[in-house]
């Protein structure tokens, strides 16, 4: 009698993980290694980086505490206050110059005629070409002796104008060339477009509604998602630039194009300022996160979404 219950004990006593259990499991296994990518190449630099904001380092010596001198120091450094007015300089021309003319190409691109995909393909390109080969591409454009532009602008009968060596037209020129890429946001217009219910425009075409009329009631209201979407993602990226005048002025000419991200790079790798420049990167953490707030805020007022969505 006792040896069949020690022979049922194991039978008994053992339990299987039911399918949720197995499920859960299998679902942590697979997160993982995002969740340790997480902690390890955003999170722990992160927390650091505040350590490192407090202190004062070269690379060579180790890093020594000293405050919020760091912080303090920016109320004094007339190249912050140049850098980070080049940079709201371009965000104010290129955030709303790219909205706009990457809405109206959609607009245009948003059509079923014959051969349309090859034209939302050569829109798009651009976008998709990497930073370096679009700065060099452009150099060779501005260039103030045989560039493009100034071909066609001596073609026309104007004098040849420096674009990259004259501080009056270097940023300008840089923001032109920002709107080369902008068929990612394009892209994304053209999906919420593609999105908007046909029933809306053939209702308000049987009531009389002229084409103006359908594209301020129905277009723009239907794509103020989109728009808002697109919105912060620009000045998100508007505020990280950093390529474009890193490889075709670096800085200049007088700090015209001196954005600043590339003074936070020369802060941290020319002049191995690493405390200062992590006292920068935070500063400029808290920038993008008060504008994409007020952004928010505000999208309450002008931002529409259809009801039970």
């Amino acid at each position: 009698m006792s040896a069949n219950r020690l022979s049922d004990a194991p039978a008994s006593s053992g339990r299987r993980l039911t399918l949720a259990q197995r499920e859960e499991i299998v679902g942590w296994l697979f997160v993982t290694p995002a969740v340790l990518g997480l902690i390890l190449w955003l999170a722990g630099p992160m927390i650091y980086s505040i350590w490192l904001s407090l202190t004062e380092w070269d690379l060579i010596r180790p890093p020594r505490f000293i405050g919020i001198a760091n912080f303090t120091r920016m109320v004094e450094d007339r190249l912050f206050y140049r850098s980070l007015w080049a940079t709201l300089y371009y965000t104010a021309f290129h955030v709303p110059l790219t909205l706009i003319l990457a809405f109206l190409v959609a607009m245009l691109l948003n059509t079923k005629t014959r051969g349309i995909a090859f034209f939302r393909t050569l829109y798009y390109i651009p976008s998709i070409v990497p930073a370096v080969a679009n700065a060099v591409l452009w150099i060779w454009i501005f260039n103030s002796e045989f560039g493009l532009l100034n071909l066609f602008l001596r073609w026309l009968g104007f004098d040849k104008i420096l674009w990259l060596q004259d501080p009056r037209t270097a940023m300008p020129a840089l923001i032109l060339m920002s709107l080369w890429s902008m068929g990612g946001t394009m892209i994304i217009y053209l999906a919420g477009l593609n999105g908007i219910p046909e029933q809306l425009y053939e209702a308000a075409e049987i009531d009389g509604a002229g084409g103006w009329s359908r594209f301020w009631n129905i277009t723009i209201p239907m794509m103020t998602p989109v728009i808002f979407f697109n919105l912060i993602l620009q000045i998100i990226g508007s505020f990280q630039v950093f390529t474009a005048s890193y490889l075709m002025t670096r800085g200049g000419p007088n700090y015209a194009t001196n954005f600043y991200v590339l003074y936070l790079f020369d802060n941290a790798f020319s002049w191995f300022n690493m405390g200062y420049a992590a006292a920068l990167a935070w500063v400029l953490f808290f920038i993008i996160l008060g504008l994409s707030l007020i952004v928010f805020r505000s999208g309450s007022r002008w931002v529409y979404y259809e009801e039970g969505s």
